[in-house]
C-alpha cells in the first residue's frame, strides 16, 4: 500500500498535480548598452533599475544572452593592473558584471568591456545570484 501511495504521489507530481520541488526563481539582468542601464527582472517583475558602465570607445562589451558561470566576491583583474572587481558575476569568458569605485562614470561607457555597477547594487545582484543559483540567472546584453 505504501508503494502504491508513493507511486501515485510521484505520478501526480510529474503530471503537475502538485509540485515535487519548489520551482527556482527566474532572474534576468538586462543590460542596455545604448541607455547604460541594467534592469533586473525576477519572475516577470522588475525588481531593480540601475545605471551601469559598459565598454568605452575601442573596447567591446559582447552582446548576447548567457547563464551566469561563476562568482567571485573580492575579484581582482588579472588583465588590468589588479583592478578591483567586487561582487563579480562572470558570464562569458573574462566578462563579468561587477562593482566599481568609479561611480561618477556610471551611466556612460567607461569600462574595458565588463558591465560595471555601483558596488552596493553589485552586492545586491550577487546576493540574488547566490540565492537563486547561477543556472537561474541570465545576463542579457543588448544595444
Amino acid at each position: 500500500m505504501r508503494k502504491l501511495i508513493a507511486c501515485l504521489g510521484v505520478t501526480l507530481a510529474l503530471l503537475g498535480g502538485f509540485p515535487a520541488v519548489a520551482s527556482a526563481a527566474n532572474v534576468v539582468a538586462r543590460v542596455s548598452i545604448s541607455n547604460q542601464t541594467m534592469t533586473v527582472v525576477q519572475n516577470g517583475v522588475v525588481k531593480h533599475r540601475w545605471r551601469v558602465s559598459t565598454a568605452r570607445k575601442g573596447k567591446v562589451t559582447p552582446r548576447g544572452s548567457w547563464t551566469a558561470k561563476w562568482l567571485s566576491k573580492n575579484h581582482r583583474s588579472s588583465r588590468y593592473n589588479n583592478a578591483p572587481m567586487p561582487y563579480a558575476i562572470f558570464y562569458s569568458g573574462n566578462f563579468a558584471v561587477h562593482g566599481t569605485n568609479q561611480t561618477s562614470r556610471l551611466g556612460r561607457p567607461a569600462s574595458a568591456g565588463c558591465v560595471r555597477l555601483d558596488t552596493a547594487n553589485a552586492a545586491k545582484l550577487y546576493s540574488i545570484a547566490q540565492r537563486v543559483g547561477l543556472k537561474n540567472l541570465r545576463i542579457v546584453v543588448s544595444h
